[in-house]
């Protein structure tokens, strides 16, 4: 499969760089969900409306909007429940009929499961969520499923076994390895065993064990469009993580990995959207993938710095504009990421 090219253009009475035929602007409003520290990617879609003529409106929501950077650079924001809450999708269905928000672009995986179950209520009503088919959810929010449905497929990951499995028959790969939740996220949970008797006794979560990789670390940032076609791929190397999100990186071209996303683009069921994948080269220098994020990811921006604005992309489709996506972006493209801060006067 390879990545596709620009699809025909539709007539939106806006030029392809939002210049206009004498028509009003167009607005669109949106609703970024489990905003947080998010505001590089509120920035992104700004931008690109601005770049297409668009008139966006941008509303957030998060547990404690109060202490979230993003909700406070948004146009307005809103309390949610926890996204593990029964009521999670309720609430933000209602904040979107409450503002008129028909695109939302949720951003954490805990959140991924209850929106993606929900699609079609939310279709119906005319919003758009940004998220791949509950299937795909399904598989990414679960490693071990992860690590079966790739291992079944022939795409290269790191030998990964259930903690159960481990502790009733042993462990057939190398020590040490890396342990970790079934179900987790941003590195949470995440521990080394250099020997049998360093896997946890009693966790309180199910675990997985996994080979240890110590090359070189990368995510692929992936665009797909409304029919789950490929757009685009843009590997990045991960120089330096905190809290499991790139602080330092830089774009690769890289065939490999290239050729792992559009196998990638193959077999998952129905992808849509923004989707990152991660991977790390093991001894022999082969990269494997042992992590699927289908959402935008933490690094995303520096994919759109480079040249492929999964943002702008997917306003256009929204917008029903003429569809600028491609697989043309920059290599070694660096990005190095720094605190900054927001200060609220009471």
């Amino acid at each position: 499969m390879s990545l596709q090219g620009s699809i025909t253009p539709v007539d939106s009475g806006l030029t392809q760089h939002g210049e206009g035929s004498g028509k009003a602007p167009r607005k669109l409003i949106m609703l970024l969900t489990s905003a947080g520290r998010r505001v590089g990617l509120l920035q992104c879609f700004r931008y690109a409306a601005a770049q297409l003529g668009l008139e966006l409106v941008i509303f957030a929501c998060d547990l404690q909007p109060d202490l979230s950077a993003a909700c406070q650079l948004a146009d307005g924001s809103f309390a949610v429940p926890p996204a593990d809450d029964t009521g999670y999708a309720d609430r933000v269905f209602a904040l979107c009929v409450e503002t008129g928000a028909t695109l939302v672009v949720p951003t954490i995986d805990t959140e991924l499961l209850a929106l993606a179950a929900e699609r079609d209520r939310f279709e119906n009503a005319g919003i758009r969520i940004s998220i791949s088919s509950l299937e795909l959810i399904e598989i990414a929010r679960d490693k071990l499923k992860t690590a079966e449905f790739l291992s079944a497929r022939d795409i290269p990951i790191p030998l990964t076994c259930s903690l159960e499995v481990v502790v009733a028959s042993g462990w057939t790969g190398d020590w040490p390895v890396m342990v970790k939740p079934r179900h987790g996220s941003s590195s949470r949970g995440i521990q080394i065993a250099r020997k049998p008797s360093d896997l946890p006794h009693t966790p309180a979560e199910p675990m997985i064990v996994q080979e240890l990789l110590q090359g070189a670390e990368y995510t692929v940032n992936m665009y797909f469009d409304r029919d789950a076609g490929l757009r685009a791929a843009v590997p990045h190397e991960r120089l330096q993580v905190r809290a499991g999100e790139v602080e330092k990186g830089v774009t690769r071209r890289n065939l490999e990995l290239e050729q792992l996303a559009r196998d990638l683009a193959v077999c998952l069921p129905k992808p849509r959207g923004a989707l990152c994948f991660q991977a790390m080269r093991d001894a022999r220098g082969i990269a494997k993938i042992f992590e699927i994020n289908p959402r935008f990811g933490g690094g995303y921006p520096l994919a759109d710095q480079a040249g492929a604005p999964f943002a702008r992309w997917l306003l256009e489709e929204c917008a029903g504009l003429p569809s600028t996506a491609s697989n043309e972006w920059r290599d070694g493209l660096a990005m190095l990421r720094f605190d900054a801060a927001i200060y609220l006067d009471p």
